[in-house]
C-alpha cells in the first residue's frame, strides 16, 4: 500500500555562496527571480559560527532558491571544476561533475527560449541545449559554479511510463542488492518482473 503523499513541493533549496553580488545579478537581474526573504543572523550558534545572511529568490510555484553568505569565510577550495562547496580533480569524469544540478521547470518552448535569451545576453550564457526523452533543457553554471537547468516538457508523461518507472526502480533495487550490478542485469531483472506481474495486471484491467 502506497504511503499518502503529504508534501506540496520544494519550500527552498539552499546553497553557500562566496560572491553574493554576482549571485544577486544572476538570479535577480538576469533571470528575473525576485528577492522574497532574507535572514540576518549575528551571534548565531556556537562561538566559532560566523555572522551570516540567508537570502531567498522566488522561482515560481511558491518554491524558492536560497543562499548563505558567511562574513569572513574564505572559499573552501581552489579547484577549477565544481562549485564553491565541492571541488573535483581531473580524475573525476565530467558526466559525474555535471550530475549535480538544479532543474527549474518552465511552461513551454517560448519560455525556454526567453530564458535562453536572458542568459545568452549575460555573463553566464547557455552552455548546452539538449532534448531528452520527454523534455528539452538548457544549462549553464551560476556564479558559484552550480549547474542550473531550465526545462520544459515536450509531451505529457503517460501512466504507462509511470508504471515502467516503478518497474525499473524495483529491478534496480534487486540488482544493486546483489554482487556486480550492471545495466544488462537491470534489464534482465526488469523483464522477469514484467512476466511475474503480467497476470495481476491483466486481472486488474479486466475489472
Amino acid at each position: 500500500m502506497a504511503l499518502e503523499h503529504k508534501v506540496r513541493g520544494v519550500d527552498h533549496a539552499a546553497f553557500p555562496t562566496f560572491d553574493p553580488a554576482a549571485t544577486v545579478r544572476f538570479y535577480r537581474d538576469v533571470l528575473g527571480f525576485p528577492v522574497v526573504h532574507s535572514i540576518c543572523a549575528a551571534g548565531w550558534g556556537p562561538e566559532d559560527h560566523p555572522d551570516f545572511i540567508h537570502f531567498f529568490f522566488d522561482i515560481g510555484n511558491d518554491d524558492r532558491i536560497a543562499f548563505f553568505y558567511y562574513f569572513g569565510l574564505e572559499p573552501q577550495h581552489a579547484h577549477g571544476r565544481g562549485d564553491v562547496y565541492a571541488g573535483f580533480g581531473p580524475e573525476v569524469p565530467e558526466f559525474f561533475v555535471r550530475s549535480r544540478h538544479l532543474a527549474i521547470h518552465v511552461e513551454d518552448d517560448a519560455d525556454l527560449l526567453e530564458y535562453r535569451r536572458r542568459l545568452d545576453e549575460s555573463e553566464w550564457p547557455v552552455e548546452m541545449q539538449i532534448r531528452h526523452e520527454t523534455i528539452e533543457s538548457i544549462y549553464t553554471h551560476d556564479p558559484n559554479g552550480y549547474m542550473v537547468e531550465f526545462t520544459r516538457a515536450m509531451r505529457p508523461v503517460t501512466p504507462q511510463e509511470d508504471l515502467d518507472a516503478n518497474l525499473t526502480i524495483d529491478a534496480l533495487l534487486d540488482v544493486v542488492g546483489a554482487p556486480e550490478p550492471s545495466f544488462g542485469k537491470l534489464l534482465a531483472r526488469k523483464a522477469e518482473l514484467i512476466v511475474e506481474r503480467a497476470a495481476a495486471w491483466e486481472l486488474e484491467q479486466s475489472r
